[in-house]
């Protein structure tokens, strides 16, 4: 919208407004979400601290060996390693295609690569009936 005004000297100028495009009604946690889908970032919610995306599991290499938390890994334990979570929080991991939910505790980094967000033990991954990867929601549960 071009609108001609006055400036301190009293000549014409032409100024040219351009409409506000509203964001300011979307809350904010709207907007940080779709920011996040758009650059390919597992959606993390500030207000309920959820996360989705994909997990995978992993154990036979692994079994044996010390984690990053200093424990030895068991494929026959509840456990999962995630990038973020803290060491040893109880974490509540839901099967986002049947439903199917199990609690395991942090105690390693990662994954890896994959475009996933979780590495379950393969005792976790039985207990969700999942293949290789599954579509999977990950809330943090308090002590």
């Amino acid at each position: 919208m071009e609108v001609e005004t006055l400036n301190e000297r009293n000549e014409r100028r032409l100024t040219v407004r351009f409409p506000r495009l509203g964001l300011a009604r979307f809350s904010p946690i709207v907007l940080l979400g779709a920011l996040a889908m758009v650059a390919g970032v597992p959606v993390e919610a500030a207000a309920g601290g959820k996360q989705i995306g994909k997990a995978s599991w992993y154990g036979p290499g692994f079994h044996g060996k010390r984690t990053a938390s200093g424990q030895t890994f068991d494929a026959n334990r509840l456990t999962a390693a995630h990038r973020n979570l803290p060491l040893g929080t109880r974490a509540k991991v839901t099967n986002l295609r049947n439903g199917r939910v199990v609690e395991v505790t942090i105690n390693d980094r990662g994954p890896h690569g994959g475009g996933r967000i979780i590495d379950l033990s393969r005792a976790a991954a039985r207990e969700l009936a999942m293949g290789g990867v599954a579509l999977v929601s990950i809330e943090a549960v308090q002590p």
